[in-house]
């Protein structure tokens, strides 16, 4: 889960280009050569045949396809009760054992609390019984990381990088039986598990790796060599995944990098660990610098094929992510727990300030934002149960994107509540007889999931590349002058006669969606989906409008493609919240007030809408991104003056702009 890694996704927006299995339908020759290298070796690890139409690829092309959501995919009985079963022991093993903020406070989780985790089967929540695990489903999994993030952010890391990213998820889609007989045992015992991509300077551009692993003269393993940072769990693994490039092959007559997964032990001679990473949250990371020199790795440890590195990574990740919203989904839990609390008993002007407008809206916030998070986590994990391999990228990564900026905003608005006491450390609250409530560490601890495995903004373009894609496959071709001029009129013929129906569509006034899972809809619950219907075309006719004024510039204009990905994640967001409120009113599941928790809900993501579309329209975005060019270039260096020059990390000295002399 929780490596300080953007995902492999990172390269430039743009069609796709040539693969094994696709034409080629992008323009490179405008890029530089790292740009090119990046972008063709991340496409090539795309997998195709798993572009299956989802609900979200779906509302990028104005379909609002309700047939995977209505009736909402709630966990069934007997595998609920399973996970509550394991969940009952992991809640009093952590109620008894554990405190977090003296993990917090020393930065060390104690080997006995690993060990007690081991003996509950924690590590190997997903890994089949067969090879010594559990073999709970990724919503009990998910419903696990919901109780951790909600008491301990560092334990939260720790059982989902192992788990989520480490051996254990590469091994379940990709492995061998050989493998899994060899590895899965180990690692479900509690041998912690790492995931090693990062490089310093390079990050995870794999055209840029430097972490190489050559072939032995005698065929029979590879030599690794290079420095991985911000391994998590690093420090404390005993295996490990390592990417690695391995020699170029000549693909259609062009040579291609190669990038391998390979499984290491951390043993293995000439591993070692050079440095752990500290950060200003998760004090008991186990992150750190990882250095290879000469290690030798049998040939047998390369995880689904030579050259298939990228795969397992981005596959990996899809799935692994998801436990990252379940983690902040507990900790705001957590925070509305303690601002509902506090609001209610905390008086100011002669009333609770839950009374006050100002304290009430950050509530109702907050509440309606946790339910449709619950939902959109829920119903991604529901599709994982289904099909291990199911193609949950646009999803897992929605869920990723909305989730860590929802908590952050949830505990951010928590600490406001609070006040001083949010401010204030839990040891200093308990020294002078207040409770304990730790906002401070929880807003410390919550900070990092906007930036690891998958930044806010790595994700908005890896939603913008999946969103664009159906439109590439049927018109990237034309715009491609790398091909000759007989393919692209014929590319283009064939987008034109596409586009022709396609087009008057997204304006005709459609009916209410497909709603045949529902006995009946809740008049408000009918109206929000109804909009979602109309705006989902309405997004689909926007996107296409900036395909068609932009063409193959489009990938430029990330802040642009950002606000199309937000529209589509907010109205994921609101469907997913529709169609669960509507499944648990129709069941005995239903809840007090869920129609206006519902309701308050869209109303708030339609508005965020509206601004997102007229942000579209009305922008910036030019003369921002000039001023930026202007700022790093430093032209404005002078705005900097008056501060303390030649600290550690502080700016280079510099004559300051003649206007601030003079003042």
């Amino acid at each position: 889960m929780n490596t300080l890694t953007p995902t492999p996704s990172a390269a430039p927006v743009a069609p796709p280009a040539h693969t094994d299995e696709a034409a080629p339908v992008i323009d490179t020759s405008r890029m530089s050569t790292g740009q090119r290298a990046a972008l063709e070796m991340t496409e090539a690890a795309r997998d195709a045949t798993a572009a299956r139409a989802s609900f979200a690829t779906d509302l990028f092309l104005g379909r609002l396809n309700l047939e995977t959501l209505l009736p909402f995919p709630l966990q069934k009985p007997a595998d609920h009760d399973q996970g509550d079963a394991f969940l009952q022991r992991l809640e009093a093993f952590l109620a008894a054992n554990v405190d977090p903020d003296e993990i917090d406070r020393t930065g060390e989780i104690p080997q006995k609390v690993l060990d007690g985790l081991a003996a509950l089967g924690a590590f190997g929540i997903k890994i089949s019984p067969a090879h010594g695990g559990l073999g709970l489903s990724q919503t009990n999994y998910c419903r696990a990381a919901i109780l951790l993030g909600s008491y301990c952010a560092n334990l939260t890391a720790l059982l989902s990088a192992h788990q989520s990213i480490g051996v254990p998820q590469p091994l379940i889609l990709f492995g061998t039986e050989e493998q899994k007989r060899r590895f899965l045992p180990r690692v479900a015992k509690g041998e912690i598990s790492a995931f090693a991509l990062t490089e310093t300077g390079v990050g995870s551009d794999p055209a840029r790796m430097v972490t190489r692993a050559d072939p032995t003269s005698d065929g029979t393993g590879f030599i690794i060599n290079g420095e991985k940072l911000w391994c998590t769990n690093g420090t404390k693994a005993g295996v490990i995944v390592v990417m690695a490039r391995t020699p170029a092959k000549v693909v259609h007559g062009r040579s291609r990098d190669q990038v391998t997964a390979f499984i290491v032990d951390m043993d293995t001679p000439g591993i070692e660990v050079t440095h752990r990473c500290r950060f200003m949250g998760l004090k008991a990371l186990y992150n750190g610098v990882v250095r290879f020199t000469n290690v030798r790795v049998p040939r047998e440890n390369i995880i689904l094929a030579e050259g298939k590195g990228l795969k397992v990574a981005l596959s990996t990740l899809n799935t692994g992510r998801l436990t990252l919203p379940a983690g902040c989904l507990g900790a705001s839990k957590r925070c509305l727990e303690i601002a509902r609390r506090w609001a209610a008993e905390r008086e100011q002007w002669g009333a609770p300030i839950a009374k006050h407008a100002a304290i009430a809206d950050k509530l109702a916030h907050m509440a309606a934002d946790i339910f449709a998070l619950e939902s959109m986590t829920l119903y991604a994990a529901s599709k994982v149960d289904r099909d291990k391999h199911a193609d949950v990228r646009l999803e897992a990564a929605m869920c990723k994107l909305w989730g860590s900026e929802a908590a952050w905003r949830i505990v951010n608005e928590t600490m406001q509540i609070r006040g001083g006491r949010g401010y204030e450390t839990a040891d200093s609250l308990k020294a002078r007889g207040e409770a304990p409530l730790a906002i401070e560490r929880f807003l410390r601890d919550c900070r990092i999931n906007t930036i690891f495995e998958g930044s806010s903004e790595i994700m908005r373009l890896f939603l913008a590349r999946e969103a664009l894609d159906p439109h590439l496959k049927i018109a990237g071709a034309a715009l491609n002058t790398q091909l000759p001029l007989a393919e692209r009129a014929k590319a283009a013929l064939k987008a034109g006669l596409h586009y022709a129906v396609w087009y008057p569509q997204q304006w005709l006034p459609f009916a209410t969606p497909d709603t045949r899972g529902a006995t009946h809809l809740h008049p408000t619950l009918k109206r929000h989906l109804r909009y979602a219907a109309r705006t989902s075309r309405k997004l689909a006719r926007s996107l296409f409008h900036a395909m068609a004024l932009f063409g193959p510039k489009l990938e430029r204009q990330q802040v642009l493609l950002g606000r199309f990905v937000d529209i589509g994640t907010e109205l994921f967001a609101l469907t997913a919240t529709c169609c669960r409120a509507q499944t648990l009113l129709d069941t005995a599941e239903s809840r007090d007030d869920l129609v206006k928790l519902a309701d308050y809900f869209c109303r708030t993501a339609r508005e965020r809408i509206a601004a997102h579309f007229t942000g579209i329209r009305h922008n910036s975005d030019r003369p921002g991104y000039s001023l930026a060019q202007a700022i790093s270039a430093g032209r404005l260096e002078w705005l900097e003056t008056g501060i303390l020059r030649g600290s550690a990390g502080g700016p280079r000295a510099s004559s300051a702009h003649p206007a601030a002399r003079e003042s």
